[in-house]
């Protein structure tokens, strides 16, 4: 092997001994081989390589030597070796538009670059837990998604086609809210474009829902009905709706912020009440006739009163009402918000797949089969529209004057206070 290409620490020794010696010369002469009989001839070439020398004469000893005099080599600058973590700041030393409601401590530079970024998602800081509350679920969604990938065929399978979009969009939405939530601290402007992204991948994800219950959830009764016919195109609209409702409640939030709250809840709450309408009045029929409960009710039950439960904490901004400052770190709404988001769509998707399994002889003979223009092209259409009312929303923002260097140094000056 040529010299100096596995341990790099060593380059000199073997340089230092000049052309022929190579290793071997590098090693006797750093350690000055003290041979146990005289003469040359008594060294055996295998041990002039440094596992050996344990075993030698003062081998250890040796050993130790040679380490002090690679690291001693190697130099390194000390800022390579440490990583400074962001600063923290208080809710009274950073803008408005950065600021949440009764939470007093642990904010980021509003300024922050995107590696600042990063390594604050592994400080402990007000957002620390809203990353990973949502990163770390979506590797289980991605695993449960991988599972049904190695036992279903969702490539030559239409019935599991809404099924193959709802899986895509409950990996995709968990993941978009940890980066928003990450990056959200790098300027004003990124702060509501990240959000804006955020909040259309939840509008995406209400279709995935639409898609999977008007397929696998459907009442019987209603089964190709009218409303049955239609039910994935109004749910594209109601994406539209959400998007565009929740990405306009940002530019109010900090003149309006009540106002502000209503049009983003009513955003979600919309689509959501429109996607469970079928599955509540089949719950609400199957108590009616003493029904034998089956797995997918029991846990599409579940998953509403985790919905229910998600929706009064984005709303009710509790525990840190109570207490302000107590719960800035660990507890407080939006961290309980995303768990409790997590697991209700946890639930959901175990009653999907239940329906899905349960119900396909029954869906496949009364012809209810799900087409490619209504499951695939359906997201497709909505991704396009929804990423155009994104980008209305934010064209304003990216074509925005420039701050002059004299509000830019403001703002930092204001955060550095103390």
């Amino acid at each position: 092997m040529p010299e100096g290409r596995v341990f790099p620490v060593w380059r000199g020794i073997g340089a230092s001994s000049g052309g022929g010696g190579g290793w071997s010369q590098g090693w006797g002469q750093c350690l000055r081989w003290e041979s146990d009989s005289p003469g040359e001839g008594a060294r055996i070439p295998v041990f002039d390589y440094p596992v050996w020398l344990v075993f030698c004469r003062r081998g250890r000893a040796r050993l130790r030597e040679v380490c002090q005099r690679g690291r001693g080599a190697i130099r390194l600058p000390t800022d390579m070796l440490s990583i400074k973590l962001p600063q923290l700041f208080d809710i009274h030393q950073v803008p408005k538009v950065f600021r949440e409601e009764n939470i007093i401590s642990g904010y980021r530079h509003p300024r922050s670059s995107a590696l600042d970024c990063v390594l604050s998602s592994f400080q402990m800081n007000n957002e620390t837990i809203n990353i990973w509350t949502h990163f770390l679920p979506t590797w289980y969604f991605l695993w449960r998604f991988c599972v049904l990938c190695s036992t279903l065929n969702f490539l030559t399978d239409s019935y599991t086609w809404p099924l193959l979009v709802y899986m895509l969009l409950i990996c995709i939405y968990p993941f978009t809210s940890s980066c928003a939530h990450t990056f959200s601290t790098m300027s004003a402007e990124s702060r509501h474009i990240c959000y804006f992204f955020d909040y259309g991948a939840l509008s995406l994800y209400s279709l995935g829902c639409a898609i999977s219950y008007g397929y696998y959830v459907m009442p019987d009764c209603w089964v190709n009905s009218l409303l049955h016919q239609h039910f994935v195109p109004i749910a594209i609209g109601n994406t539209l709706f959400c998007t565009s409702m929740s990405c306009y409640s940002r530019f109010l939030e900090v003149q309006f912020p009540q106002r502000s709250k209503v049009l983003r809840t009513a955003a979600f709450v919309v689509p959501f009440i429109f996607d469970t309408v079928p599955l509540v009045y089949r719950i609400i029929v199957c108590c009616g006739e003493s029904c034998t409960p089956s797995d997918g009710l029991s846990n599409h039950c579940y998953h509403l009163l985790f919905a229910f439960l998600t929706c009064f904490l984005f709303t009710a901004h509790l525990p840190e009402r109570l207490a302000p400052g107590r719960f800035d770190y660990f507890g407080h709404s939006h961290q309980l918000f995303h768990v409790s988001a997590v697991v209700g769509t946890h639930f959901q998707m175990e009653g999907v797949i239940a329906d899905m399994s349960s119900r396909r002889a029954w869906l496949t003979a009364h012809g209810a089969m799900p087409s490619f223009l209504g499951t695939m092209g359906a997201l497709v259409v909505s991704l396009v529209l929804n990423l155009g009312v994104i980008g209305i929303f934010s064209a304003p923002l990216l074509w925005k004057p420039s701050r002059s260097p004299n509000q830019s140094h403001a703002t930092t000056c204001e955060c550095k206070k103390h």
